[in-house]
């Protein structure tokens, strides 16, 4: 089953990520990005259910959101490398990995927040 995609905005309609995909079962979230060569710009992953990630198997960095019900970020990972893994993030109900330097260009951070449409 292929995950569904939509688009990854902020709360004033600023284009995250074009195309966001979700994923929602065990094995969607568990995957995740591992063994991919390259999570291209404009492109994105939302792992629901989700309090912390690991980096093992991955082939590049990512930038890290980790989000509560209403979307707002409650910690953002920069530049996560492979081989790593980001803190328990308490009241998270989903993290959204994107390009890594995808959040500081934009200017997002703690208490933005982010909405898939």
């Amino acid at each position: 089953m292929v995950p569904a995609t939509l688009r990854l905005e902020t709360a004033d309609g600023t284009v995250v990520a074009e195309h966001c995909a979700v994923a929602t079962t065990f094995l969607a979230r568990f995957r995740g990005l591992m063994w991919r060569r390259e999570l291209p710009v404009g492109e994105g992953l939302c792992i629901q259910k989700c309090g912390s990630i690991h980096m093992f198997f991955m082939r590049f960095a990512l930038d890290v959101a980790f989000v509560d019900g209403d979307g707002r970020i409650l910690h953002a990972c920069h530049t996560i490398r492979p081989w790593r893994i980001s803190r328990v993030v308490f009241g998270s109900k989903a993290a959204l990995e994107l390009p890594a330097g995808t959040l500081r260009k934009l200017g997002i951070d703690r208490g933005s927040v982010l909405k898939l449409v």
